[in-house]
């Protein structure tokens, strides 16, 4: 699968991860960052996260159901840690609400080892007053779709849960869909595979990347008719999401 030449980064430092000698002080980026904060209480984190990707008031109760459910659930199923748990607002349900704008319009969308819900369920919520809109979360573990179904169930989400494989999949039997979305599923190539039936069909990839992004792109073979560009994460300045789409597909 080869891949186009990446559009510049955003940012000097977008794309690198860096290390620093114990005892440095911290970077002006970590400072601006959501995540630096340790441990804020529950009212804070979501405070601080609806103030980065603001969401309807109905959204915000629906998001508000999902996590309580989580918080109940991952006590006896492995769907997030405690630490990441604490700042579940800004490092999970924040991160995933900024990427519907990403793909303007988009209804149908295909989310790829959607695991807790992120991002598929979080845009699902967010498009629970949309006619028409569905998004299919695939992930292979039934436990995790299990909870999956009951978040749905309880938000009025309009989520299709499949407990299978990606692979196993049949890809036309989802069609149409407008965007497909990945957050930490798989390597870089080897998600452009699994996502570019549904890019070559007219869908828009949607791709958290992080901070070693515009690296990940860059080691990417090329592909004639896969456009690729680099976008900066509206939750961390040094990260960023990747938006692939068909360009012949687009000339039509």
């Amino acid at each position: 699968m080869r891949s186009s030449r990446p559009a510049p980064p955003v940012g000097a430092a977008a794309g690198r991860a860096r290390t620093r000698p114990a005892g440095a002080s911290t970077t002006a980026a970590e400072r601006a960052s959501p995540f630096h904060v340790k441990h804020p209480s529950p009212d804070a984190d979501r405070a601080r996260a609806l103030s980065l990707v603001p969401v309807p008031p109905e959204a915000e109760r629906r998001l508000a159901i999902y996590v309580e459910l989580l918080d109940r659930w991952r006590k006896v199923t492995n769907l997030i840690s405690d630490a990441s748990f604490a700042e579940v607002w800004t490092r999970h349900i924040a991160d995933s609400a900024q990427l519907p704008p990403l793909a303007p319009g988009a209804k149908r969308w295909v989310d790829l080892g959607s695991g807790a819900g992120f991002p598929g369920l979080v845009i699902a919520i967010l498009l629970a007053d949309v006619a028409g809109a569905r998004v299919d979360c695939i992930d292979s573990d039934r436990r995790k779709c299990a909870f999956l179904r009951e978040v749905a169930r309880a938000t009025g989400a309009p989520a299709e849960i499949h407990a299978e494989r990606v692979e196993a999949i049949a890809p036309e039997s989802l069609l149409p869909v407008d965007a497909v979305v990945a957050r930490a599923f798989a390597p870089l190539p080897r998600l452009v595979d699994l996502a570019n039936v549904w890019i070559a069909h007219g869908a828009v990839g949607v791709f958290p990347r992080g901070r070693s992004a515009a690296a990940q792109l860059e080691a990417l073979p090329a592909a004639p008719d896969l456009t690729i560009d680099i976008l900066a994460s509206r939750l961390d300045p040094e990260a960023s999401i990747l938006r692939a789409h068909s360009r012949s597909k687009a000339r039509r």
